[in-house]
């Protein structure tokens, strides 16, 4: 797994980006906290920063170390995941276009479509994108975005991106990375136009910071989000960036934690009676598994869990954790549970992508796995 300059992962996480300036050489990337910079003549800029709005050197510092990690020439940070998503969106799609996307995609992402650019014009298609012959039957035309997620969010369905990137054609292939982190997946090194994050989860990884990134190869594409970066607005503050870029530091080391942790949940929840089905890429039993292992140097850290008891017996788990945290959000040090259908993807109920309401949803954190054990044990042994 390299970064960039054929640094090691975890080397460029720390370095690429940002290096001590000649003045003071502080190790950490400083918090530019200024709306404005002086210039040395009219508009004559110094290193290119004049508004925060338009660039602040901390932004930038954070752009570019997601860029390399996800081996992508450029990026931009956004004030959240679902800014990112909508400029992404606006830039790629006008009235009349097409778009597809996923039949389990967050319900966040489903509600921006069909709600605001349905309304002004543009056409869908929700598409089992696990099926590439599903997606390249919806291709029309006119398509063009094909948005994928993968994992996707909550189901862990698993999409081959190489294998969509064959077929796409003229449209753009975006993918929003959020549930792998480039740590483990990086799509534009398998086709894929946009990689896309919210920073809130595995970047920022501590639950006190929201953002959004967007990394293309694509100079042209790069322009067109900075301008929606200064012309729109959807910046992050300087501290976010600074959050989120400190959270990026031990990316490599959470990650492992993450996935040893959730590798045990998984197989011990594949043994329960109270458990109907475990949605987890690292288990074989998953139908994406092998596509998982090809495009993936791990298997995450979100597990979702379909309950023998159906929707009852699934919120009864959700309330009796002790040590999971009830609570929306995932990929923070922290483990978390939720109920989708009643919370996260309240927005998709009665539509395509209606998550099953025995299905619940755990982020799993870093803490010492036995306790987490523990805990999930306790839980299921309290559902009636």
């Amino acid at each position: 797994m390299t970064a960039a300059d054929n640094q090691g992962f975890s080397t460029a996480s720390i370095h690429a980006g940002y290096e001590p300036d000649s003045l003071y050489g502080p190790i950490n990337t400083p918090i530019y906290a200024s709306t404005t910079f002086a210039q040395d003549g009219l508009n004559e800029l110094r290193g290119g920063y004049e508004y925060t709005r338009v660039a602040n050197p901390t932004i930038t510092a954070l752009e570019r170390t997601v860029a390399a990690l996800e081996g992508g020439k450029f990026g931009k940070a956004f004030s959240s995941g679902m800014a990112a998503t909508d400029i992404v969106l606006r830039i790629l799609l006008r009235p009349g276009d097409h778009l597809i996307f996923g039949h389990d995609a967050y319900g966040g992402t489903y509600r921006l479509i069909d709600s605001v650019f349905a309304e002004w014009g543009v056409e869908y298609s929700v598409v089992d994108t696990t099926d590439v012959d599903a997606v390249r039957e919806a291709i029309t035309d006119r398509t063009k975005v094909i948005w994928l997620e993968t994992p996707t969010n909550p189901n862990l369905s698993v999409t081959d991106i190489a294998a969509v990137a064959g077929i796409k054609g003229s449209a753009k292939l975006v993918v929003d990375n959020t549930f792998a982190s480039p740590y483990l997946q990086r799509p534009l090194a398998l086709g894929a136009d946009v990689s896309l994050h919210s920073t809130t989860k595995y970047l920022g990884g501590h639950s006190d910071v929201v953002g959004g990134v967007v990394v293309t190869d694509d100079a042209d594409f790069d322009e067109q989000l900075a301008f929606y970066q200064g012309g729109v607005g959807p910046i992050p503050s300087v501290f976010d960036a600074y959050l989120t870029a400190r959270g990026i530091k031990t990316l490599s080391v959470r990650m492992e934690r993450h996935c040893d942790n959730a590798e045990r949940i998984a197989e011990f929840l594949d043994s329960r009676p109270e458990v109907s089905q475990v949605l987890y890429p690292g288990l074989a039993s998953h139908p994406g598994h092998e596509v998982a292992k090809k495009q993936m140097d791990r298997f995450g850290a979100m597990i979702s869990v379909r309950f023998a008891g159906g929707e009852e017996a699934a919120r009864q788990f959700c309330l009796n954790t002790r040590l999971i945290c009830l609570a929306e959000s995932l990929g923070g040090v922290e483990s978390l549970v939720e109920h989708p259908a009643s919370m996260t993807h309240q927005s998709v109920n009665g539509s395509q992508l209606e998550v099953p309401r025995d299905l619940v949803r755990i982020s799993v954190g870093i803490e010492d796995v036995e306790d987490l054990l523990a805990d999930v044990e306790t839980a299921l042994d309290a559902i009636n």
